[in-house]
């Protein structure tokens, strides 16, 4: 039997959080490359320390020109993308940095499968929604998400002008009947300016926002604080931690109240499954959910290197369908082409929108006009309806 009353965490991390800083790069580099050829190969990964960040991994473009100009323009993406980013630092600053490319060519190997409309690699890929918030998203998750991106706000506008870029946070909350209730801990983490600044004086600045973004009357005199319960916390990002792409999967994805393939997202173009296909579950999750079908689902597909069709559907409605999980299967097959050119298509992934989904979250996100967030519209409703 499925628990209804119990406590649950999830953390997320900002975008100056070093493994999110190489993320945003090797995003950025895909956007350039995408912006030059819609169908362009790319997997690159990105690696940050102190005073340093080096990019390399695959691309591809049919152009053999465009491919060298846009390797002339990788330094000034990774110079932008810290600039961005808000790293002015000693140690780790975006116009002294050093950067180092080591981007090459596409394997030939892993070409000829997705040339022929394959899956890009073997895989299982799960997508996942929930009636706990608007957004049909875990709500650990997506207010942890929240609670950062408002202090990244406040502190590019100059609103709070001693926070620094790299910050985490993490919220446990106190369900009953399956609902979210209450706040029973919050943890939060940000690099400030001065070092006589105390773990007080960073929660009285913090404290105001995290109010503001939370639901009201779920911060009670129960709950408890841990603001910067280390102290000083002025030496981050790359200088104080090493960074890497794609090691922020839970943080990318549910917060650890979902299954996760265990593919990485970022810097990886839509011909390659673990991103594409994790988006086509969500949208598919997402829209069971937003058309009544179940107030939980759970979605996972499976593939094979070179192979089109997706050799498994599988949906879990976690005892809250109002049809039978097997006809929601045949459905979403029905209403969805799930080869990786059909979801491409579909979700229109070959544009430029990826730099933006780096940081706080890929999922629970606003729609963008110029198809940014296509997976997380709610347009498959009234087909998944007529097919069940």
């Amino acid at each position: 039997m499925t628990r209804k009353s119990y406590i649950f965490t999830s953390e997320s991390v900002s975008e100056g959080h070093p493994d999110k800083l190489c993320d945003r790069v090797s995003d950025a580099v895909l956007d350039a490359f995408l912006t030059q050829e819609p169908n362009a190969r790319v997997a690159c990964e990105t690696f940050a320390t102190t005073g340093r960040v080096v990019v390399g991994g695959e691309v591809g473009l049919a152009d053999k020109a465009a491919t060298a100009q846009m390797m002339e323009q990788v330094e000034g993406i990774v110079r932008d993308c810290v600039r961005d980013i808000g790293y002015e630092q000693d140690e780790f600053h975006w116009n002294t940095l050093q950067v180092q490319n080591y981007l090459h060519p596409q394997s030939a190997h892993i070409a000829q499968g997705v040339d022929r409309d394959g899956a890009g690699d073997q895989g299982i890929m799960f997508g996942y929604a929930c009636r706990e918030t608007p957004e049909l998203m875990p709500a650990p998750i997506q207010y942890s998400h929240a609670i950062l991106r408002r202090l990244a706000e406040v502190r590019k506008s100059g609103q709070e002008p001693t926070l620094r870029p790299d910050a985490k946070s993490q919220l446990s909350l106190r369900y009953e009947d399956g609902v979210p209730v209450e706040v029973t801990s919050i943890v939060l983490s940000t690099q400030h300016a001065l070092e006589s600044q105390t773990s007080d004086d960073i929660r009285a600045i913090v404290e105001p926002y995290i109010r503001e973004v939370l639901p009201s009357g779920w911060i009670s005199e129960k709950t408890e604080w841990w603001v910067n319960p280390t102290g000083t916390f002025v030496i981050g990002g790359p200088d104080g931690d090493a960074g890497l792409t794609g090691r922020k999967i839970i943080v990318d994805t549910y917060g650890g109240a979902a299954p996760h393939g265990g593919g990485a997202f970022s810097g990886k173009d839509p011909t390659k499954v673990d991103r594409s296909a994790a988006y086509a579950a969500r949208y598919l999750a997402k829209n069971v959910v937003a058309a009544g079908l179940a107030d939980r689902c759970t979605l996972q597909v499976s593939y094979a290197i070179g192979v089109a069709k997706p050799l498994s559907i599988y949906v879990d409605t976690h005892g809250t369908g109002r049809v039978e999980a097997e006809a929601i299967e045949r459905a979403v097959a029905q209403c969805m082409d799930l080869t990786p050119r059909g979801i491409r298509e579909h979700l229109a992934l070959t544009r430029p929108i990826y730099a933006r989904t780096a940081a706080y979250g890929h999922f629970g996100r606003a729609p963008d006009a110029d198809g940014g967030f296509s997976w997380e519209k709610t347009d498959l409703i009234e087909a998944l309806k007529a097919a069940v």
